[in-house]
């Protein structure tokens, strides 16, 4: 009377334990991530930054430069001509409708150069401030409603209030582990959204493309940033 039992419930058993050893958890999904970043010597996107809704709905427009172990450079297009760049000890951003230039000393500790998530540095920054995980389920959905792009959805949320984000959800293309798109809520303010799309990849971005000429006409503001 025994073996039937047993049989039974080692019929039971082996399909469910096959079924929970395919499952890849949010957070391995999330270090398979970390590690194709972390892989990367340089990549180059397509980025639009989005705020508001309906017909407020304001969009910025612009290419992102990131080179190994962290510079990182943003050239809007729109606003035309504005700049964002990131050398690693230093921060600086140029404001073309104020004719303003923007520095900051960065300290060696600070997570002020990691504010790009798509970096190696953004997305350990994530992961030691907020908790990770799917959406829904492990399986891509569409990116949108309509939408035959498919992606994983995450849902991340700050483990303390003194972050400046409340949640984040972050939709991955599911074959490359790369970005596509970030919603984030900010404490206060509408949500904001980050898209990012035509990834070049190792492509051998030079030195000098973190470079930057400071505009002759142009105001200079060393070190903006309030300290805590």
């Amino acid at each position: 009377m025994k073996k039937p039992i047993v049989c039974l419930a080692l019929a039971v058993s082996i399909p469910i334990i096959a079924f929970s050893q395919s499952i890849t958890t949010a957070s391995v999904f999330f270090a398979g991530m970390s590690e194709q970043y972390g892989a990367l010597s340089d990549y180059s996107a397509d980025i639009t930054i989005s705020t508001g809704t309906g017909s407020r709905v304001q969009t910025m427009e612009a290419t992102v430069y990131f080179k190994r172990p962290n510079r990182l450079r943003i050239d809007f297009t729109k606003p035309n001509e504005q700049v964002i760049l990131f050398t690693g000890d230093t921060l600086t951003i140029y404001v073309p409708a104020y004719r303003m230039v923007l520095n900051q000393t960065i300290e060696k500790d600070s997570s002020a150069g990691t504010a790009n998530l798509t970096t190696p540095q953004g997305l350990s920054l994530l992961k030691r401030s907020y908790t990770i995980a799917y959406e829904t389920g492990a399986a891509p959905q569409p990116l949108e409603e309509g939408s035959s792009e498919q992606v994983v959805a995450l849902a991340l949320n700050r483990r303390s209030a003194s972050e400046t984000f409340r949640s984040i959800r972050l939709l991955v293309l599911p074959g490359t582990k790369l970005i596509r798109r970030i919603e984030a809520w900010p404490i206060s303010g509408s949500k904001i959204t980050f898209d990012f799309t035509r990834y070049r990849l190792n492509t051998g971005i030079p030195d000098s493309r973190f470079l930057y000429d400071i505009p002759p006409n142009a105001d200079m503001l060393n070190n903006f940033l309030l300290e805590e």
